[in-house]
Parts: structure tokens; sequence; C-alpha cells
């Protein structure tokens, strides 16, 4: 990945190709970590941990 393809087609398939992986893995992150707030905030609902803001309840 520190190497720089020439600038052949191949070089340019090469970087097109990484961009795709790029922004593909950054899109499966954001979901993941998304999915993860969601189940969390479950949890804490079904504990009653929270007033349903996300937000400890007081006293």
């Amino acid at each position: 990945m520190d190497r720089k393809p020439s600038n052949t087609q191949a070089g340019k398939e090469a970087e097109n190709r990484e961009a795709r992986l790029k922004a593909a893995l950054k899109a499966n992150i954001a979901r993941r970590k998304a999915q993860a707030r969601a189940r969390d905030a479950k949890a804490a609902d079904a504990a009653g941990d929270t007033d349903g803001t996300g937000q400890k309840k007081e006293g």
C-alpha cells in the first residue's frame, strides 16, 4: 500500500480500486459503530439506566 503504481492503465485501476476499498471500509466502520451505539442504547433503556436521552437518570 505504500508503493505508488506507475501512471499506466493498470496503475490507475489499482488506485481506483484502493479508493473504492477505502471508502467501503470507512462506510462499514461507520455502520458498525452506529449499530453498536444502538445496541448500547437499547440495553441501557432495558436496564433503566437512562432517561431516554442517553443521559443517566439523576437521583
